[in-house]
């Protein structure tokens, strides 16, 4: 069963669910600025997003897919078994953060998945790529704090900027120029995280030798993940809205065009360079960075701090529900 091509396109289509779960998790990051600021409604800040993240299909390349298709376990190890437990564990922690509206990464659960399934079916550490693991795990840290430091440093260039300019004047221009950085950010959430599915199927597919001797990202591999990106955020996270939106630090259209615009030159410059990191944790730092412009007491840091308690469980916990479930996948149909 497990080598059967049936079971092929059940982990394909498993990982399709995956990639809709993650736009639907994910929505929350792409439209709280722009709902929040009351720049747009909820129904059309969706459809501008899914517009954008799917419209980077254009422009993205494979660079990120090629790395977690590489670079986080060894292809070798790689089977119908630990991709589909790797698939588990990323789904179930991202539907129990949702549920409690907590932003966490769906990158690094599916990373966590990757590392716990390949793990148990090991039984060494000699199966992780520590070069590709290493770098993620720098980003763990550096995305956010990248993020803050340019939310802090664009707010402060706008005020500037816009210092001798009326509050009523300032709040149309930015809310005309936000509906332009919520596009670049969803572009950049689209390169980033599209990949990252694709990196999985092609990987399965890969080991199985159905689409040649050379590892590569075939087109229809492409299309399927980012309309499954796109349908995922037309439907919506409404959960993590409020967390992201208000919860962190009251935004204004300034602040929600500095926060995405941010968060945008962040992801979009690692996507370029092929590393796989969270577009959560870089938009949750460029919001909390452009609060922290006013002053440090306008970030809710007691929500921040539940934030990252929930980043740093992400990798451990989906490691250990991808672990569990690659040993009953074994013992039942092994």
């Amino acid at each position: 069963m497990a080598d059967s091509l049936v079971f092929v396109i059940f982990i394909v289509l498993i990982a399709l669910i995956f990639d809709f779960i993650n736009g639907f998790h994910d929505s929350a990051n792409a439209i709280s600025t722009v709902v929040s600021t009351r720049v747009l409604p909820p129904k059309y800040a969706v459809v501008w997003a899914a517009f954008f993240d799917f419209a980077a299909i254009f422009i993205a390349g494979v660079p990120v897919a090629t790395t977690i298709g590489t670079g986080i376990i060894h292809p070798s190890i790689i089977d119908n078994f630990v991709i589909f437990a790797a698939l588990n564990g990323a789904i179930i922690w991202n539907l129990i953060t949702w549920y409690f509206g907590l932003p966490s990464s769906s990158s690094h659960a599916l990373i966590g998945g990757l590392i716990g399934a390949g793990l148990v079916k090991a039984q060494s550490t000699s199966v992780l790529v520590w070069s590709g693991i290493t770098k993620v795990a720098l980003f763990i840290v550096l995305s956010p704090a990248i993020g803050m430091f340019l939310g802090l440093v664009f707010m402060i260039i706008v005020l500037n900027i816009s210092r001798y300019t009326s509050p009523a004047l300032a709040s149309r221009i930015f809310r005309k120029l936000q509906l332009l950085s919520a596009g670049v950010y969803s572009l950049g959430h689209g390169m980033n995280d599209a990949q990252k599915t694709m990196g999985i199927i092609a990987i399965i597919l890969f080991s199985k030798g159905l689409i040649g001797p050379t590892f590569h990202i075939p087109f229809w591999v492409i299309f399927a993940c980012y309309t499954m990106l796109a349908l995922g955020i037309m439907s919506g996270g409404w959960r993590i809205v409020k967390t992201m939106g208000t919860k962190i630090t009251k935004l204004q259209p300034m602040g929600g065009f500095c926060a995405e615009t941010a968060a945008a030159v962040s992801i979009i410059g690692a996507s370029m360079a092929g590393i796989p990191v969270s577009t959560t944790h870089t938009i949750t730092g460029a919001i909390a960075g452009v609060g922290a412009s006013r002053r440090l007491t306008a970030v809710r840091w007691i929500v921040a701090k539940n934030i990252i308690w929930a980043w740093l469980f992400t990798i451990p916990i989906a490691a250990l529900v991808s672990g569990i479930t690659y040993i009953a996948m074994v013992t039942f149909f092994g």
